[in-house]
C-alpha cells in the first residue's frame, strides 16, 4: 500500500475533460493509481500464467483508482516483505484471492464475512477500479486490491505461514495442448504456495473448464502438503460462502459443469527437509534482490 496519507475526499471526482486528456509519452495513466509494470525488469523473464487485457475504464472505475489506490491499493514490485496487519489495519486472517474479474464475487464474499481479510490480486485495470468501488460503496474494509504478478507477491513479498487461505476462481484455462505449461495450478506454484499458507488452510479453486478440473485434482491430490476436504477424494459441492457470478451462470446456461476443488494443507513435523525448504525460498528471496541491487538505475 502507499504510504500516502490521503483520504478518499482528498482527490475530487473526475470530470469527463480529465478523462479525455492526452498523455505524453511516458506519462502514467493513472498518476496515483496503479504502476503499469510494478515489478519491471527485476525478476527472471518466465512463462506468465495471466495475460494483461487493454480494455476501457469507465469513468467510476477511473475515479476509484485515481482516489482510492493510495488507501486500498498495492503494487506487486518485489521489493520488501509485506506486514499484513499493517496492510489492513488489524490481526485478522487473511485469504488471497489470485484473479477476481470485475471483482461482484470478491466484494460480496467480504461483506459475508467482514472478520476475514481478502488480498485481491489482478492485472485488469477496470475490473481494479471496480472492486474499488464497490468497497467503498458497500464500506468493505477488509479488501485491499494487489496489482502484478501473484507468484512476485507470494515469492517476495508475504512471509511463510501468513495466509489463512487462497482462492483462485476461473483462472485462465489455457486450453490449447501447447499452452498447458502457463496453466497457474502446477506442482511448482503448489510447493510455493505451500510455504506461504498456515497449516489448516485451505485452497479453494473453481473451474468451468473439464480438463483444466481434472489436471487440478491431479495436481492437488498428489502433492504432499495438501489433502482433499472431500472424504474419498473428488471434487467438491460450490460451497455457499463462494457466490455463483454472472460469468459462471452463463456458462451453465450454455451446459458447462463448474468443478469445486478444496484442499487442506497439511501440518508436517518439523523435519530436516522442511528446514532446507524455507532455507530454500529465503535464498531464493535474496538472489533476486541481489540481481535487483546489480542492476544499473533506468530513467
Amino acid at each position: 500500500m502507499s504510504d500516502s496519507h490521503h483520504t478518499p475526499e482528498a482527490h475530487p471526482p473526475s470530470t469527463g475533460a480529465s478523462l479525455r486528456h492526452v498523455r505524453a509519452k511516458g506519462e502514467p495513466r493513472f498518476p496515483d493509481g496503479p504502476k503499469a509494470d510494478p515489478a519491471g525488469s527485476h525478476f527472471e523473464r518466465r512463462i506468465r500464467s495471466f495475460q494483461p487485457r487493454r480494455s476501457r475504464v469507465t469513468a467510476g472505475q477511473a475515479d476509484a483508482l485515481q482516489r482510492l489506490w493510495p488507501l486500498w491499493g498495492l503494487d506487486i514490485d518485489g521489493q520488501r516483505v509485506i506486514d499484513l496487519a499493517e496492510l489492513f489495519g488489524n490481526s485478522r486472517p487473511v485469504v488471497l484471492e489470485i484473479g477476481f474479474g470485475m471483482g461482484e464475487a470478491t466484494a460480496r464474499m467480504a461483506a459475508a464475512d467482514p472478520d476475514t481479510n481478502i488480498l485481491a490480486v489482478d492485472v485488469h485495470t477496470p475490473g481494479q477500479g471496480n472492486l474499488l468501488g464497490l468497497a467503498e460503496q458497500d464500506g468493505l474494509s477488509n479488501i485491499r486490491v494487489a496489482n502484478g504478478d501473484a507468484i512476485i507477491l507470494l515469492r517476495e513479498m508475504l512471509a511463510p505461514d501468513s495466509l489463512a487461505g487462497l482462492r483462485v476462481y476461473f483462472p485462465d484455462p489455457w486450453p490449447k495442448k501447447r499452452h498447458h505449461k502457463r496453466r497457474l495450478i502446477q506442482p511448482e506454484f503448489l510447493d510455493l504456495a505451500a510455504t506461504r499458507l498456515a497449516p489448516g488452510a485451505v485452497v479453494h479453486c473453481a473451474t468451468d473448464w473439464e480438463p483444466y478440473a481434472e489436471q487440478m485434482l491431479d495436481v492437488l491430490t498428489a502433492h504432499p502438503d495438501f489433502e482433499n476436504t472431500v472424504r474419498g477424494g473428488g471434487f467438491a459441492p460450490r460451497p455457499a460462502h463462494r457466490p455463483q457470478t454472472r460469468f459462471e451462470g452463463q456458462g451453465l446456461d450454455k451446459g458447462h459443469v463448474v468443478n469445486d476443488l478444496l484442499f487442506r494443507r497439511v501440518q508436517h513435523p518439523v523435519s530436516h527437509s522442511a528446514s532446507q525448504g524455507d532455507q530454500h525460498c529465503d535464498h531464493h528471496r535474496d538472489h533476486h534482490r541481489d540481481q535487483h541491487k546489480e542492476q544499473p538505475p533506468t530513467g
